[in-house]
């Protein structure tokens, strides 16, 4: 399972913005940071050609596009996302095994046809903006933790990488899961910075300490006077 080496490659960088401008801009700011997210608001406004020129930059790539269709929908766009050469992509867990494991397996066999790696496939299991009483408002059981230990399992199950879930909830995935099982953190959150509108939050610190493989940090960085002086203060709170 790929993990990170040194605390500068545990740290994921949110490029939270509105075009390929402010994006590369981003990107070049912080020749540190490797792995780079690109959301549902970035793809849709730049599409496949900002994913080309990120890698071009010599970065790599997380999709974050949570993907949630029927079986065979997902995994052809598990498919396309091999294509594009992403490091990483997320699936929300709650799309169920069959749509995971689909998913799993072409992307697996895509790879393997094109002698590439396989981008780590993450289950999502609760978005960090929810809380117990927002999933109650949705008919789901209003326990966030229940539901998440349950979405992680079941993202194992199906053949998934790992999963993305909030630090409260590192642990007791952590001991379902067990060792050979990544997991990504959103939500985090510096002790010098404002939390915004996410509501389950950790330092950097506090949740490698309880086992998270990697710390998405998006406006702490991205939108600091010096995107690169707060990028590095992050990397000194880490354990080396």
């Amino acid at each position: 399972m790929t993990r990170p080496s040194h605390p500068a490659a545990r740290i994921i960088i949110a490029l939270d913005v509105e075009n390929r401008d402010q994006a590369l801009a981003l990107v070049r700011e912080l020749p540190a940071a490797q792995v780079f997210k690109v959301g549902l608001e970035l793809f849709t406004a730049e599409g496949p050609q900002l994913l080309r020129e990120i890698k071009a930059l010599g970065k790599d790539v997380f999709l974050d596009l949570k993907l949630h269709d029927i079986p065979n929908t997902v995994a052809e766009a598990a498919r396309i996302g091999v294509r594009h050469g992403a490091y990483m992509m997320t699936i929300h867990a709650s799309g169920g095994e069959e749509m995971m494991a689909k998913a799993a397996e072409v992307a697996r066999t895509e790879a393997d046809k094109r002698g590439v790696a396989k981008p780590l496939l993450l289950g999502v299991t609760i978005l960090t903006s929810l809380k117990n009483e927002s999933l109650a408002s949705i008919g789901m059981v209003a326990d966030t933790g229940a539901q998440v230990l349950r979405l992680a399992a079941l993202a194992r199950k199906a053949g998934l990488d790992g999963a993305v879930c909030s630090a409260q909830e590192i642990e007791i995935v952590r001991r379902e899961t067990g060792p050979g099982f990544l997991i990504v953190t959103p939500g985090i959150r510096p002790a010098w910075a404002a939390a915004q509108d996410q509501k389950r939050i950790m330092t950097p610190a506090e949740a490698v300490a309880k086992g998270s493989d990697y710390l998405v940090v998006g406006r702490p960085v991205t939108q600091a006077a010096s995107p690169r002086e707060a990028f590095q203060k992050i990397v000194d709170e880490l354990p080396a």
